[in-house]
């Protein structure tokens, strides 16, 4: 493998770019008129890790009985760059999947990032976030490590192990070692108690059981699981079909998005 030799100043190559449409500036590309339904709630997102925590989220708090949790769910199509129109990036100027609008605010509310909009939601309803200080920080505290640990994990590890274009062991040991690391984390942690956070189910189960207990079930990278030896975290194992079991968490999954475009 050739060494890459660093240049002076990096430059985008446009001959070359990135499958996810990604490029080295911010902003929308062209005009876009996104659909705006009748529920509470509109919410455009896709199935990814982060799309179905809000999905699950909604699904959850209907379980709940929470009437107004009503949604609209549209499909923001990654691959086809519908996140850089200028109605999405109006919602969040960061043109990443999920962003939610409730409209039964005045003037209408905004929010986009995952760890948001569940907080938001959470708070809203007053529902999977413990009331007192001690169980609501120890919830935040699983809610602030998923966020910033996350990344290791999709874009890290499953960027290099999955989608790379040439495999490379420097990157995958990188990532498979701090992967393996955060599913040690959340084993040893899930040995002493049920949930991510106590003895209650939460936002942060959520948010972490859309990544990591996906991953352990092998649900994002093919292979992955046998090649992480995810088997042999046991209490992860364990809290990881015991949430694919709940009703909210299986409708989240499986919950229908309109298209954009109506034909």
């Amino acid at each position: 493998m050739t060494e890459y030799k660093l240049p002076e100043v990096w430059q985008w190559n446009e001959e070359n770019p990135s499958k996810s449409g990604n490029r080295p500036t911010a902003g929308s590309r062209f005009e876009q008129k996104l659909p705006v339904g009748d529920a509470p709630l509109q919410l455009y997102s896709l199935g990814t890790p982060n799309g179905i925590k809000v999905t699950i989220m909604l699904e959850e708090l209907k379980e709940l009985g929470v009437e107004d949790a009503d949604y609209d769910l549209y499909l923001i199509n990654i691959g086809e760059g519908d996140q850089f129109g200028s109605d999405f990036v109006a919602i969040n100027p960061n043109s990443k999947i999920p962003a939610l609008v409730d409209q039964s605010q005045e003037p209408r509310l905004e929010i986009f990032e995952s760890g948001s909009i569940l907080l938001y939601l959470a708070e809203k309803y007053g529902q999977l976030i413990p009331q007192d200080i001690h169980g609501r920080t120890e919830t935040l505290n699983w809610v602030f490590w998923q966020i910033g640990a996350g990344p290791y994990v999709g874009g890290g590890f499953g960027h290099f192990y999955a989608y790379a274009p040439e495999k490379q062991a420097y990157p995958i040991n990188r990532f498979s070692m701090e992967t393996k690391r955060q599913l040690d984390l959340l084993d040893k942690t899930l040995a002493q108690r049920p949930y991510i956070a106590g003895d209650e189910y939460t936002i942060a189960d959520i948010l972490i059981w859309s990544w990591y207990g996906r991953l352990a079930l092998g649900k994002l990278y093919e292979g992955s699981d046998k090649f992480l030896d995810i088997a042999s975290y046991t209490h992860l194992m364990a809290w990881s079909k015991r949430i694919a079991e709940r009703p909210g968490v299986r409708k989240g999954l499986e919950v229908e998005y309109k298209e954009l475009k109506q034909s």
